[in-house]
């Protein structure tokens, strides 16, 4: 009787599954709705506030130990309010007053930001209401809702130039980061590691996949792993195997992995590709040889080798060419330049340090990048 009921009930869950997908959808869409309407007005109101007491500093109406007065009052009429410390009040005003300069105005103009919903699938929220905040103020910049509050508190902190600044809410909201992530991405250089010189592609590289510059770093840090002074590429394989939640963070949160020493087969031999791994955005799979030492012209072409074998042997019809990257210890930037010219593959050479190693970030438009995001 109960194996009945149970047959009954599955025919019935087929019967309206499409349905059922269909209202969890719903669901789902004004749930992320929802929640970016309030990241969005809790956003404005750190913009509005922030505007209002770096008025009332300006104009000498207030005084340093009135914004500290101001965050006890706050908490007083409101013992369970969080986050109103005076440092948060002033980060506020910092907001405002570094987002309301003219450089800032000047780099958006430039890399065509000013148009704001070209760029990122957010709504606009406009300030409309003069009761509330009864002074003139400037138009909250729509980039900035590109992400939220914290993660704004972080680039604030950690970023010395608005191009860095533009750039790491850029990134942070394509890519999601939660806070831990993008002060990752910003003690790693990721700024550096996507937008400078791409002399580490190959021009089919470029040509089949014109945002792959934007999209793969040419550096990435593998501290995670805990390497030792001497290991072989087993090593570094399993410990990135080990690892590998760390490791698509680093690489990007675009690559699905599929396997490690994944087999193919030429001619009745047997070969293995170290990682093999599938990117979404470009549809395609993304096939990383591991090099514990440099960057030999010889490694190019077995990463070519595999990459045809997997194009003809596993690509599916709806997926685009295999990409390579190969992941080398070190390299000698010349030699890296010679062997990529004359391939004949998408494929890629790309540094690993056991190490992080903070340095400057190249100064570069975002023009390119913020193009791609309008994409």
């Amino acid at each position: 009787m109960k194996k009945v009921e149970q047959t009954e009930k599955a025919t019935s869950l087929m019967k309206y599954k499409e349905e059922f997908e269909t209202v969890c959808s719903i669901i789902a869409t004004h749930r992320k709705r929802v929640i970016r309407v309030v990241n969005n007005e809790s956003l404005l109101m750190v913009w509005k506030v922030g505007g209002y007491i770096s008025n009332k500093l300006k104009t000498s109406a207030w005084g340093e130990g009135t914004v500290r007065q101001l965050s006890d009052y706050i908490r007083t009429i409101d013992p369970t309010a969080r986050g109103w410390s005076y440092r948060t009040l002033y980060k506020m005003v910092q907001l405002y007053d570094t987002y309301t300069t003219v450089t800032f105005s000047a780099l958006m103009s430039e890399t065509g930001m000013t148009k704001g919903g070209d760029i990122l699938p957010f709504e606009m929220v406009q300030i409309e209401d003069p009761v509330i905040v009864p002074f003139e103020m400037a138009q909250i910049p729509s980039v900035l809702f590109a992400t939220g509050w914290t993660n704004h508190q972080i680039i604030l902190n950690r970023c010395k130039t608005d191009t860095e600044r533009l750039f790491y809410m850029l990134y942070a909201g394509r890519e999601r980061l939660e806070n831990k992530e993008l002060m990752r991405a910003i003690k790693t250089n990721t700024m550096s590691s996507l937008l400078g010189g791409k002399e580490v592609q190959s021009d089919v590289m470029t040509k089949v996949y014109p945002a792959s510059t934007l999209l793969f770093k040419d550096r990435v840090y593998l501290e995670m792993l805990g390497l030792p002074l001497e290991y072989k590429e087993s090593k570094l394989r399993k410990g990135i195997i080990s690892h590998m939640k760390d490791f698509i963070l680093e690489m990007g949160k675009d690559f699905l992995f599929i396997d490690d020493e994944h087999r193919v087969t030429v001619g009745g031999k047997i070969f293995k590709v170290d990682l093999l791994f599938y990117h979404r955005l470009l549809q395609c799979m993304v096939a990383i040889e591991l090099k514990t030492t440099e960057f030999h012209p010889k490694d190019l072409g077995q990463l070519e080798f595999y990459l045809e074998t997997l194009d003809q042997e596993e690509r599916r019809s709806n997926e685009n060419p295999s990409i390579g990257i190969l992941l080398c210890k070190d390299a000698d930037m010349e030699v890296v330049r010679y062997a990529l010219n004359r391939s004949m593959s998408p494929t890629m050479v790309a540094l690993y340090k056991e190490q992080l190693q903070v340095g400057s970030v190249i100064q570069r438009s975002l023009v390119e990048f913020c193009k791609f995001l309008s994409k």
